[in-house]
């Protein structure tokens, strides 16, 4: 993206000793900015290490009652206020806190997808909202969501069909406290936001309640030719019929308008130097481009009923609606050297002018669960089962794809539109009947086991807009999942888990494939893990090791754009990732410090490519580290600061060529805010922040998308201040 940092050695981690100095050295500097603190003493540490946050519930376990520290998997929950600290806006900000998250192909004025574990999340289904499917080829509003949460790793027993780096979760807001508060934010380059969020109850014995958050932003990033705007609207509201009966309705309607952002690439045989790169260059800047247009509804239904013996009754729908206006002057190859997976040698690179309007997608989700517990002789089980019924379609016009002429990197080169619809594309149908069972088991008071069966019933159909190559296939299978914890002291827990995922792909509708926009046949990924985590009110850690064998989609053939059909995409070996996470947590007096480490050996195996088994995975560093540093001003309380680092060592660029690489990175925000508790009850929230401080250059990411290498710069240094006032 339009940001850039200081690249340090290649091997990132060899610069954490000189990042936490840096880090040392900037309060000072955050000392004047009286006016600014953090609003939480937890928040900037709970994000990654597990320590703090480990007391709170999540919902994507799917062990819903379990506090995080109990669950034997990894979790990671970003909440509201440590996401408006950090002036996060998509799932992309998970990669700054994270050191298993990395981006994904995350373009301003696009989508966000992120990496984890060095996995791709699959947009299609691995997400989820409230515990319901979605789909994320959208712009997804994060304003009343209260947190996102993301599990690591392998997720059969959580969804049917999945990519095994993960599962993220976005939890709507609830009108579960009396609440008046507005938001007004400034960054960047004149980035204007303006947010309400009001709850109450009301009623007898409070039984009503409602939660509005309105929001309205103007979009003017660090980036060129990028200005834009988006819209939400979003009502939440309950009704407690009565003693342990509870109805839920909720939706919310968005928009977003802006330009997208098209990536560099390898000039020639050569990586770019990113110092040598304008980072605000935007090379979708043709006259006649339109802004890629998001619109969306999405809504939910949830009535939960106690039952007898402390069982409940779930019932729970959901619907979403989406429609998009694709536009983007397309950099893509160069035809003059005769290479399609990068740009030319001298900068220049072949421009295609695209459009796909009218993109409908169609998301809806039932879930009937029993939830409960019982006594079977010595052992207690807490207990899930249900099913869920998913169904999906999406439904496009013809598109254009069509070569206009010859673009270069310095952002200058001005080309003709052809706006000719050229491309049939690909109408998809899916439906999807998964039968689910979770049981956790307490053998004694520090022995758990816990026992996940899912078995999916998938159907999946497809044929392209003009009524040709028609195609289905059905299929059925189960993904089971197995885990056992142990306590061998209070605050201390040991685990081990197994588990499967399954996922299925769709061949790119692009003219050099066969069988184009038709799915694959579902393929098994396994995981183990083995973990640790827990210490003191003072101290807490926790430890991961992992390993992930995914079976791997691939184009196998010439696969040239001038010689249709010349590319088959199918199943070709596997990707192998074995990893350690590790974290630590500590709080010295009015100093907390958090760091986080992520070392993953991913190579491919059982490739019928020459040359590419042993090989590193694309985008996919080896060592990641993540640290935060706060400090708590005792003199004036409420106000804190904290400081930010990120780093990422090299990453490959082509499948099997290890040569490759762009450098390793380091990024450093600074950052702080300050709690106002007024005389009237009121409370003003002060928030202000520097990101990457040192406004160096570096590429962030490294996608390998459609045969084709992109790099994205990290962003431009920029700066940002908000005030929050709570009613």
């Amino acid at each position: 993206m339009a940001h850039h940092l200081i690249p340090p050695s290649p091997a990132a981690p060899a610069a954490a000793p000189h990042g936490r100095l840096i880090l040392a050295g900037l309060w000072p500097l955050c000392a004047a900015l009286p006016a600014w603190s953090v609003e939480d003493a937890a928040t900037l540490s709970t994000v990654r290490v597990q320590g703090r946050a480990d007391a709170a519930q999540v919902e994507i376990g799917g062990f819903a009652g379990t506090p995080a520290r109990e669950l034997p998997m990894q979790t990671t929950v970003l909440g509201e206020g440590q996401r408006l600290d950090i002036g996060g806006v998509s799932l992309a900000d998970f990669a700054r806190l994270d050191a298993s998250v990395g981006g994904a192909y995350n373009a301003t004025g696009y989508w966000s997808n992120i990496t984890v574990r060095g996995f791709s999340l699959d947009l299609r289904s691995n997400l989820r909202r409230d515990g319901l499917p979605i789909s994320g080829e959208t712009a997804l509003p994060l304003d009343n969501k209260s947190r996102l949460e993301l599990l690591k790793g392998a997720s059969g027993i959580q969804a049917g069909v999945s990519a095994p780096g993960g599962l993220v979760n976005l939890v709507v807001k609830r009108p579960d406290v009396e609440l008046r508060s507005g938001l007004v934010e400034i960054k960047g380059n004149g980035n204007l936001l303006a947010a309400v969020d009001l709850s109450s109850r009301f009623g007898e014995d409070r039984a009503f309640g409602l939660r509005l958050n309105v929001a309205a932003e103007r979009l003017r990033p660090r980036l060129d030719d990028a200005e834009g705007q988006r819209r939400l609207l979003a009502l939440a509201g309950d009704w407690r019929l009565a003693p342990g009966s509870l109805l839920e309705a909720e939706f919310e309607i968005s928009q977003q308008r802006q330009p997208s952002q098209p990536g560099f690439s390898l000039l020639g045989g050569r990586v770019p130097d990113a110092r040598d790169i304008d980072p605000t260059i935007n090379l979708n800047n043709q006259a006649w481009v339109r802004p890629v247009d998001f619109e969306a509804f999405t809504g939910s239904l949830r009535w939960t009923q106690v039952l007898s013996a402390g069982w409940r009754l779930v019932a729970h729908g959901a619907s979403q609606r989406l429609k998009t206006d694709d536009y983007t002057a397309f950099p893509y190859g160069c035809d003059a050297e005769g290479n399609y997976d990068r740009y030319c040698s001298d900068g220049s690179f072949d421009y295609y002018d695209f459009r796909s309007e009218n993109e409908r997608r169609r998301q809806h989700a039932l879930d009937l669960g029993l939830h409960g517990g019982l006594q079977t002789g010595p052992f207690s089980h807490r207990l899930s089962a249900g099913v869920l019924f998913n169904r999906s379609r999406a439904d496009f016009e013809r598109q254009a794809y069509n070569y206009v002429g010859v673009g270069h990197i310095d952002g200058r080169s001005q080309v003709p539109a052809d706006p000719t619809l050229t491309d049939d594309n690909t109408n998809r149908r899916e439906r999807s009947r998964e039968l689910y069972l979770r049981d956790q088991i307490r053998l004694s008071p520090s022995l758990q086991l816990w026992l996940g069966l899912r078995h999916t019933r998938l159907e999946r159909e497809s044929i392209t807009t003009s009524g040709t190559r028609a195609t289905a296939y059905e299929d059925d299978f189960t993904t089971p999942w197995i885990a056992a914890s142990w306590t061998p002291a209070p605050g201390h827990s040991v685990y081990a888990s197994w588990g499967r995922g399954v996922e299925s792909d769709v061949t790119p509708n692009r003219p050099r494939y066969q069988r184009r926009g038709e799915a694959i046949g579902p393929l098994e990924s396994r995981q183990t893990e083995i973990g640790w985590r827990g210490g003191s009110a003072a101290l807490q850690g926790g430890l991961a090791l992992f390993r992930i064998d995914r079976p791997v989609f691939a184009d196998l053939g010439p696969c040239s754009d001038s010689s249709p059909g010349s590319c088959s995409r199918q199943a070709d070996g596997e990707a192998v990732h074995q990893g350690l996470e590790a974290s630590i947590d500590t709080r010295l007096g009015p100093w907390t410090l958090g760091l986080a480490g992520t070392w993953i050996h991913a190579r491919r195996e059982g490739s019928a490519q020459a040359g590419l088994n042993g090989s590193r995975p694309v985008n996919v560093p080896a060592r990641s580290l993540r640290a935060d540093l706060q400090y708590r001003f005792s003199a004036l309380p409420g106000l804190r600061a904290y400081g930010l680092l990120s780093a990422d060592s090299d990453r490959v660029l082509i499948p099997g060529d290890d040569s490759l690489r762009i450098p390793g990175w380091a990024r450093i925000d600074i950052g702080a805010n300050y709690e106002q508790r007024l005389a009237s009850g009121q409370r003003l929230i002060w928030r202000a922040g520097i990101d990457n401080l040192a406004n160096r250059r570096a590429w962030q990411e490294s996608p390998y998308q459609f045969g084709h290498v992109y790099l994205y710069p990290l962003p431009a240094r920029s700066v940002r201040a908000s005030l929050q006032l709570d009613l």
